[in-house]
């Protein structure tokens, strides 16, 4: 029997418990793509402090999905980053613990924190599963691409929009 995730706003209390959902997504989600020593290196306390300002934002919003008290993914969305942004809606983030892929709390998240309206995301490239999410969505490659840094690798990340 599967669960059903409950879906709120992030609230600053779940800042210690984010630090330590992102860094585990993180951790699943980029094993392939960046070095065990630096997903290693991240630390679940830096990344609550960081949630601290990213909940206290007030041009972004925050969700969490939640299980039986834990936190089992994430969605953020803000006004569009990019100097060319293709929609004013960003996607920020979307998350999910590889535990609880399947269990519709991606789609939730994504459902209660854009719905249907336009917008756009950064997609780690070689990300087969997620593409297959956004694309299930509405979401479409755009052509536009980058190498960001992260922790001090790069990672290349293809725009995606709807």
């Amino acid at each position: 029997m599967s669960m059903v995730a409950d879906i709120r706003d992030a609230r600053p209390e779940d800042a210690a418990a984010l630090g330590v959902a992102h860094v585990q997504c993180w951790r699943e989600s980029y094993s392939h793509l960046l070095s065990q020593p630096l997903l290693d290196s991240i630390r679940p306390e830096d990344r609550a402090s960081r949630w601290e300002q990213i909940i206290a934002s007030p041009s972004d919003r925050q969700w969490v999905a939640e299980l039986d008290g834990e936190i089992v993914g994430f969605a953020g969305t803000g006004p569009g980053r990019d100097d060319d942004a293709p929609r004013e809606l960003e996607l920020y983030a979307i998350y999910v613990l590889t535990a609880h892929h399947g269990s519709g709390a991606g789609q939730d998240l994504l459902d209660a924190s854009i719905g249907t309206l336009p917008a756009f995301l950064w997609i780690a490239t070689d990300n087969p599963r997620a593409e297959a999410f956004y694309r299930r969505n509405g979401f479409e490659f755009d052509g536009t691409q980058k190498v960001a840094p992260f922790f001090g690798e790069m990672l290349r990340e293809s725009r995606m929009v709807r």
